[in-house]
């Protein structure tokens, strides 16, 4: 578990620009390196995890961990990947409003911004290269794309993503090899227990959202229950929960801040919670973490032994293949927006992604030195 917790750990130390981004540095680590899975079983926990609400990318090293060492690697790895960011945001919300106006401090996120087109890219062409390898899942991959570019939801989503199972489950099938299984008791019992965990937590904690620490509990697990996708789609509902609780100009700093610094943007919930409980900040920190990240982690319990049976399949291995298609799309359209409209403002930004892009794939500098030259560069960029 301690080998868990030091890899993930170094990834939180390193995983800059978000959910998509992180699934990238995954990809890297997991399949290419270190050959935990393969390219497609990876691709499956990606696809699962745009199926379920909650953190995308921590529900994916939550996940390759779970299949690697148990329960107890998955927290490792949570904990490993979620510290660094916790900490930092932590340390942030304590000294807010010293940081708000840093030119430096928004040319860092600024440099983290384009670094994270780079290896989103990156991520994409890999699986663009092993998962549309025929015209139609190219065509699953673009109609993917340009339906989340063209009308951006969570519906949106998961109507393409149902689609392209349906399609790949008619026109894709491919003999699998089938794995052992466990018993059907026994996944049954797997399931049945974390799910309901989330039920009755889902029913039960608006009852004591007269206690400020039960409410800030049940809030952030509201939240983490219903949000798809990661860190950016739940801005909007994070805002609705603060309301006038907190200033927007101190909101907007957080959630800069939480696109600036690595691991999973859902540490958002750490600076969030510091603020809204201040006769108790600290564990405000800690239970807004703890009840944004937990739905997520429980569904993925209670999916993955029935995901694993879909997946090993044979007459649904089509609809894998069609939902991994899919799943390149989503990265695809991720990569325009929010992280290329969000990074790219002029030509000299283009200039640094093709340097950037450089270093990482042609001279194979590793990440955490590229980090340390975007970092150099911000401060650069004020002293000239």
């Amino acid at each position: 578990m301690f080998s868990i917790f030091r890899i993930f750990f170094g990834l939180g130390c390193l995983s800059f620009g978000g959910p998509a981004a992180h699934i990238g540095y995954f990809r890297t680590a997991f399949v290419e390196k270190l050959k935990w899975l393969s390219e497609k079983e990876y691709a499956q926990l990606v696809a699962l995890s745009q199926f379920l609400p909650g953190p995308a990318s921590s529900q994916v090293g939550f996940a390759l961990s779970y299949k690697k060492g148990g329960l107890g690697g998955a927290l490792a790895a949570f904990l490993g990947f979620t510290l660094p960011s916790v900490v930092l945001m932590l340390a942030l919300a304590i000294v807010a409003q010293q940081i708000n106006d840093s030119s430096y401090f928004q040319n860092v996120v600024h440099g983290l911004k384009l670094l994270a087109v780079v290896v989103v890219a990156d991520a994409t062409w890999g699986m663009f290269k092993n998962f549309c390898t025929s015209k139609l899942t190219t065509f699953l991959c673009f109609i993917t794309a340009a339906s989340l570019l063209l009308a951006p939801s969570v519906s949106t989503q998961l109507y393409v993503l149902v689609f392209s199972a349906l399609i790949g489950g008619f026109y894709l099938s491919s003999s699998t090899i089938a794995s052992k299984q466990e018993s059907r008791s026994n996944k049954l019992i797997s399931s049945l227990f974390p799910l309901a965990i989330f039920g009755f937590l889902l029913l039960v904690l608006p009852l004591f959202s007269l206690n400020a620490k039960f409410s800030v509990f049940n809030d952030f697990f509201q939240a983490g229950s219903l949000v798809f996708g990661g860190g950016h789609v739940a801005l909007p509902l994070l805002q609705n929960i603060v309301g006038e609780q907190l200033s927007q100009n101190s909101f907007l700093t957080g959630y800069a801040a939480a696109q600036a610094v690595p691991g999973p943007m859902f540490s958002f919930a750490t600076y969030l919670g510091y603020e809204l409980l201040p006769s108790s900040p600290f564990a405000g920190a800690l239970l807004a973490t703890v009840a944004i990240f937990l739905p997520g982690f429980l569904l993925i319990l209670a999916a993955m032994p029935h995901w694993q049976t879909l997946s090993n399949n044979t007459k649904l291995a089509g609809v894998m293949n069609g939902v991994n298609a899919s799943v390149v799309g989503l990265l695809l359209s991720a990569l325009y927006t929010p992280i290329s409209t969000s990074a790219i403002h002029s030509p000299v930004d283009i200039v640094f992604i093709l340097a950037l892009l450089f270093l990482f794939k042609t001279v194979k500098l590793p990440i955490g030195w590229i980090v340390c030259m975007v970092l150099l560069s911000s401060y650069v960029a004020i002293v000239t």
